[in-house]
């Protein structure tokens, strides 16, 4: 593989514009850029997540996931190009299909918790929401790849069930949300 990155630290952002891949230069405070970011920080997260005791399954599947998310990354750094196809789709949701098969279903909302790898799992979830809200906010004002928002959107529900399996795994409870009472 040839050398990628020539310079790590390069100055031509302290003007608070950043380089795409296509040449462009565009504000850092753009939803572009916020998408960009809300995926390279739920990547970070997915990271550390792989550093905890995982079903051999989910740690198989997580660096796949992993890459992915750069790809997405890296879609979203050239307007116009997508990189994230159906196929991608399809892992997800076969994976998805995989893991519910060995969960009981749910009878409550569950809250964040159990394990410390599942609660990574559940803030995986919610970056990757959030990380999606920024998509979709972006394709507000231009066009972005549907399946794209479509990976984001079941991506988040794979680390929902991830949370559920690490903590059956460890035998450990889940937290289910109880209504305050009058």
């Amino acid at each position: 593989m040839a050398n990628r990155l020539t310079a790590i630290v390069t100055r031509t952002g302290d003007d608070g514009s950043t380089g795409l891949g296509d040449g462009s230069r565009i504000g850092k405070e753009s939803a572009r850029v916020q998408a960009i970011g809300d995926i390279d920080e739920l990547n970070a997260f997915i990271g550390l997540l792989c550093c905890e005791l995982l079903p051999k399954k989910m740690l198989d599947e997580l660096p796949g996931i992993q890459n992915d998310l750069f790809d997405l990354g890296g879609e979203l750094s050239v307007p116009g190009f997508e990189k994230i196809k159906i196929e991608h789709l399809n892992k997800i949701d076969a994976s998805l299909q995989n893991f519910l098969s060995q969960l009981p279903p749910l009878k409550e909302f569950v809250l964040p918790g159990g394990t410390r790898g599942a609660a990574l799992a559940h803030v995986c979830r919610t970056v990757c929401r959030r990380a999606e809200r920024s998509l979709v906010a972006l394709g507000k004002e231009e066009n972005v790849n549907l399946v794209s928002q479509q990976y984001l959107n079941r991506l988040s529900d794979l680390f929902f069930v991830y949370a559920r399996e690490i903590n059956r795994q460890a035998e450990k409870e889940e937290v289910f949300w109880e209504s305050m009472r009058d």
